[in-house]
């Protein structure tokens, strides 16, 4: 080692017997080992990408739906200040509003504006302002710097701030790519939800009351015709869509199937009952119990003899009892059918923008407790914009209800 430097190890073995071949001043270095022998192995295995492909999935559902609860808080921003500070500063009213407390982080937005203008990042003259450039947490500063200017819009504050709270978790969590656990991503759609309709910021989907819009589903719903869910099972469908939710506070109910247990054996007889009487309509057509199909269908199943068309007769006897206390049984109509069974179908408010459906086809060895599940919303197919008196055809919402009239005709009613 000399006084001025460090010298390098020698090289391996191989190098050392070739010193000779080094030329004078030069520094031999060790050959490279095989990349397989030394450091981990870079290769994904499948359960690797399968890790990767779930991070990606939550983070862009979060992000969706950070994404709308930040434009709304920035238009509700706008909305509220700019009238306050825009006709005394001018362009530099977010400057204004955000007072001596917050001069650091909207001079640096500021900074961050010009830089995205000389380098061509805004491409959209609407973002061409401060206010666009500034973060979740600081559009939260100007609304509680300046509460008393937004309490006359948004009822609770504690309930913005707390949704706001929870909201962070989330965004430190996608802004840095890491990754985001099924709880959470529950919890900042649950918040997201509720903030969004505290900022007045409500779907404007009619059937949104029965089955709440996803922001995933709303912004690329289209691709996917009306189907707005689709689960494994029908054990998976109540537990995140209750017979409550779908068929509470209906005033049209329309089915068609074998037995109806969706609707028979989850939802209260008592509760369609009031139902009818408070001016509602309902349709159920079963299969008939005496016929050749569910003959059919029991040695499909591999099922005793029988066994299934008790099952359906004591069904339509259940629902005989409760239209038989209806003061005008038209409201409750009741039919049977003979043919061959294609799929069940529960259409709720089916005749109306505000439509849901949930369709199940029959396969050949599986129970329909088994069989996987579509829901469908209607009016949601297509990428034409459905007004709230029009019905978009496009989905598969139509096909169904089409199919239960004509079911409906061709079958005959249960005295």
């Amino acid at each position: 080692m000399g006084s001025g430097g460090l010298e390098l190890p020698p090289g391996d073995d191989g190098h050392q017997e070739n010193s000779t071949d080094v030329p004078p001043g030069a520094v031999s270095l060790a050959r490279p080992m095989n990349a397989g022998a030394i450091g981990p192995e870079l290769d994904w295995d499948s359960d690797a990408w399968h890790e990767v492909r779930t991070r990606a999935q939550r983070a862009g559902r979060a992000y969706i739906w950070l994404n709308l609860v930040e434009q709304r808080l920035r238009a509700v921003v706008a909305a509220v200040l700019r009238p306050v500070y825009e006709p005394v500063h001018g362009d530099d009213w977010v400057v204004a509003a955000a007072g001596p407390a917050g001069q650091e982080w909207v001079q640096r937005a500021v900074a961050v504006r010009e830089v995205s203008r000389r380098k061509g990042y805004l491409l959209d003259p609407a973002d061409d302002n401060v206010l666009s450039f500034l973060t979740l947490p600081q559009l939260r500063e100007l609304m509680v710097q300046h509460w008393p200017c937004f309490e006359p819009y948004v009822d609770e504050r504690r309930d913005v701030e707390l949704a706001l709270d929870e909201l962070e978790v989330t965004r430190n969590v996608v802004s840095r790519n890491r990754a985001l656990s099924e709880a959470v991503l529950a919890q900042a759609e649950r918040a997201s939800g509720r903030l969004l309709e505290v900022l007045g910021a409500g779907s404007d989907v009619p059937s949104a009351r029965r089955l709440p819009v996803d922001a995933v589903e709303d912004l690329v719903g289209a691709r996917y015709a009306d189907v707005v869910a689709v689960h494994s099972d029908r054990v998976r469908l109540l537990r995140q869509f209750p017979a409550e939710d779908l068929f509470g506070g209906a005033r049209r109910v329309d089915a068609l199937g074998i037995g109806l247990n969706l609707l028979v054996q989850n939802f209260s007889g008592r509760r369609l009952l009031r139902m009818a009487e408070a001016g509602g309509r309902v349709r159920l057509l079963f299969l008939n119990p005496a016929s050749s199909a569910i003959k059919r269908r029991e040695r499909e199943l591999g099922i005793k003899r029988g066994e299934l068309s008790r099952a359906v007769e004591m069904n339509i006897l259940h629902m005989r009892r409760v239209r038989a206390r209806l003061r005008d049984p038209g409201a409750f109509e009741i039919q049977v059918f003979d043919e061959t069974p294609r799929f069940t179908a529960y259409l709720v408010d089916g005749d109306g923008a505000d439509g849901i459906a949930v369709v199940q086809s029959y396969l050949r060895r599986t129970r329909g407790m088994e069989a996987p599940v579509l829901v469908l919303r209607n009016g949601r197919g297509g990428a034409k914009v459905v007004k709230s008196d029009q019905v978009d055809d496009a989905g598969l919402f139509p096909t169904y209800r089409e199919e239960f009239e004509l079911m409906w005709a061709d079958s005959r009613p249960v005295s």
